[in-house]
């Protein structure tokens, strides 16, 4: 899901950086594109030596420059400019034609032309400096915010996919979060109100107050009301002027999968219910008594259900994003009927296959935020094992070996 990481590779000739960055396989035809320039601006003075004076090649010197333009940093682009200037008064003074007035022009536009060019490579790299410090702080503020999920939690195994629907970022208004307690891995995942970079406020409180109440080992009916409490305390902080703090919320499903008991205990606040994987069917965990969004209900508004979650059996979390991408036809994603068949998979094997197929369903890129976890009951781990997948998954890293 997560798109194709873009590398930056410099090129270049004699030393010289072409400093633009690059897709995979691209360097081979810029340094091609650039010994063409070259090669331009030092035919043009030998050929018009040997050509009959009705023949001028000079034209072809405007066209060095522009080429290099394309794809060369602003110092190669001004190398190039300035060579095509020295050939072309080079091939003016072969023919003794330097001071006429055609000769003159064309060493006038050219002069501009080349300026022109230099200027537009100096203003895309400053615009790709920019974009790259974006790039950064984007990933950056995703490994704090949004940390990645462990492979392994107590005696569960998990893996996840995110896309986030604002271009050059990773992050947007869906959440996920997996933590664990002494006994019991807990599993929170979420959508803000709204998409993109404006929903972080919320994205961040909603993760933070999760994260803190497991490290306090509170109960999930407790983890719950302090996750209500924190995003209204968030909700009205952060709310600008002219925007109504109830109108934002969050969606959620707080998940808690004892070690010792083949139950997964859940409280769903207007969120999509998850579906369980068991025996080739997908079957969505519907609570009783839903439970308004976080930010709209009461701290007691929301009951804590639970559902058979045995050895072998797949979990499915996932935000609208997912169910709500369409077709060429408009017809919404059909998730429940299409992960059915895939329910013997592997937790990572059944995120990719759901990504690829999700990627041939829908034309283009998703125009949503889009969260997916698959979580599988695996054999408990020893007690050492355990101790050691508590001790790094609280500090939010993936345990060693």
């Amino acid at each position: 899901m997560r798109a194709s990481t873009v590398r930056d590779r410099d090129a270049g000739l004699a030393g010289l950086s072409l400093h633009t960055p690059a897709l995979p396989g691209t360097r081979l035809p810029r340094r091609a594109l650039l010994v063409i320039s070259v090669c331009l601006v030092l035919a043009v003075p030998a050929i018009d030596h040997v050509t009959p004076p009705y023949v001028h090649l000079a034209p072809t010197l405007f066209v060095a420059a522009a080429i290099t333009a394309t794809f060369a940093s602003a110092l190669v682009t001004a190398m190039i400019g300035v060579g095509a200037v020295a050939a072309e008064i080079v091939a003016a003074l072969d023919r003794g034609t330097l001071t006429t007035e055609e000769v003159i022009v064309k060493l006038m536009a050219l002069v501009v032309l080349s300026g022109c060019m230099v200027m537009f490579c100096h203003l895309r790299e400053r615009y790709e400096r920019d974009l790259m410090r974006v790039r950064s702080i984007s990933k950056a503020t995703q490994r704090v915010v949004l940390r990645p999920l462990p492979e392994r939690s107590g005696p569960v195994s998990i893996a996840s996919a995110y896309h986030a629907a604002e271009a050059d970022t990773d992050l947007g208004g869906d959440l996920y979060a997996v933590t664990r307690t002494a006994d019991s891995t807990r599993v929170l995942i979420g959508d803000v109100r709204g998409k993109g970079l404006a929903s972080i406020s919320e994205t961040a409180i909603m993760l933070e107050a999760f994260r803190a109440s497991a490290r306090l080992r509170t109960s999930p009916q407790k983890m719950v009301a302090d996750l209500e409490e924190s995003i209204r305390w968030g909700t009205a902080e952060f709310s600008g002027a002219g925007v109504d703090a109830g109108e934002r919320f969050v969606t959620a499903v707080v998940v808690d999968i004892p070690d010792d008991e083949p139950v997964v205990r859940l409280v769903s606040r207007g969120h999509p219910p998850p579906l369980l994987l068991h025996d080739g069917k997908a079957s969505p965990l519907q609570v009783s008594q839903p439970a308004p969004p976080f930010g709209l209900g009461d701290l007691d508004s929301y009951t804590v259900e639970a559902f058979p979650f045995e050895m072998g059996d797949l979990l499915l979390l996932y935000t609208d994003g997912l169910t709500e991408a369409r077709n060429l036809e408009r017809t919404f994603y059909p998730l429940a009927q299409r992960v059915a068949a895939w329910s013997d998979r592997d937790p990572q094997a059944l995120v990719q296959k759901i990504a690829a197929d999700l990627g041939e369903y829908v034309p283009g890129a998703l125009c949503d935020d889009m969260a997916v976890i698959a979580i599988r009951r695996e054999e408990p781990p020893a007690a050492g094992a355990a101790s050691l997948v508590f001790e790094a998954v609280s500090e939010g890293c993936r345990p060693s070996g």
